[in-house]
């Protein structure tokens, strides 16, 4: 499994706004991915920033989904958001809610 992880900084007094934008217009864009698995996003304790971690079957769909999905996803947070979003990527190591186990080295 692989993942791309996300960090934004959100517009002053925008956390709320963007918890819904997520639900109502991003899901339901990365539901019609190939290969996406997950999403999980973590709103920081002051709301000025976003964390957005997406899973996937494999690279290749993450890759995908970066050229294909990711600029409506960005056009979609666009009024919540401010300034350009950090992308990165890793390969899923562990999980226990995705029951992976760790992989040998």
């Amino acid at each position: 499994m692989f993942t791309r992880h996300v960090i934004m900084q959100l517009k002053a007094n925008s956390a709320a706004e963007f918890t819904r934008t997520v639900e109502r217009d991003v899901l339901p864009m990365l539901r019609q991915q190939k290969g996406f698995r997950d999403e999980i996003t973590f709103i920081s304790t002051d709301d000025s920033e976003a964390i957005a971690n997406s899973f996937w079957e494999t690279k290749e769909d993450a890759e995908a989904y970066n050229q294909a999905g990711y600029p409506q996803v960005l056009k979609a947070l666009s009024k919540v958001v401010e300034g350009t979003p950090r992308v990165g990527t890793a390969v899923v190591s562990n999980s226990t809610f995705h029951k992976i186990a760790a992989q040998a080295a």
